[in-house]
């Protein structure tokens, strides 16, 4: 299915997320399960179905990755259950840095400063690659569609990368 044809918007990765959300809620109340309770059993499991795929199609247009992944699939380029690694030599020091600087905040007597170090930091490296993938998804070439899937790779790698460091802020916290 198209998220896209779906809210009504042109496949690009660039969208409203405000005018997102406002689609979204008016597809849930045309589709919503409590409009159908007395219609037929079959208007029921289509009103269900429908509901869900609306509610998949917000939570893909609305993630950033997501919405990446979604649309090089429309291109015959799929992520979804893939075990690619990114080749970039340059990326992949960079990880192998964040990954000791992980290692280390750990074992720190005062690790805010280098927590916060590393969040400015993934936030900049995330920026970047978002405006390249953002350069490599609207053109319409198909390698250039495998590029903007390297930067998708980086980007899945950022997020669990950013969810490790808020595991490891929070156990120091606690």
């Amino acid at each position: 299915m198209n998220y896209f044809e779906l809210f009504k918007f042109p496949p690009a990765f660039d969208i409203d997320t405000a005018l997102l959300a406002e689609r979204y809620r008016e597809l849930q109340r045309a589709v919503h399960p409590d409009k159908f309770a007395h219609d037929t059993e079959q208007q029921k499991l289509l009103s269900v179905q429908r509901t869900a795929q609306v509610n998949d199609g917000y939570q893909t247009l609305k993630d950033p990755i997501r919405r990446a992944e979604h649309l090089l699939s429309l291109r015959g380029i799929d992520l979804s259950h893939e075990t690619t690694t990114v080749k970039d030599t340059a990326f992949l020091l960079q990880q192998m840095e964040w990954r000791e600087a992980l290692e280390d905040v750990r074992h720190l007597a005062a690790p805010q400063d280098t927590i916060d170090a590393l969040y400015e930091s993934f936030a900049d490296y995330r920026a970047q690659i978002t405006q390249r993938l953002t350069q490599l998804l609207n053109s319409a070439s198909q390698e250039e569609g495998l590029l903007a899937a390297d930067q998708v790779r980086k980007l899945k790698f950022m997020a669990k990368l950013q969810d490790e460091l808020t595991r490891v802020e929070d156990a120091l916290l606690d």
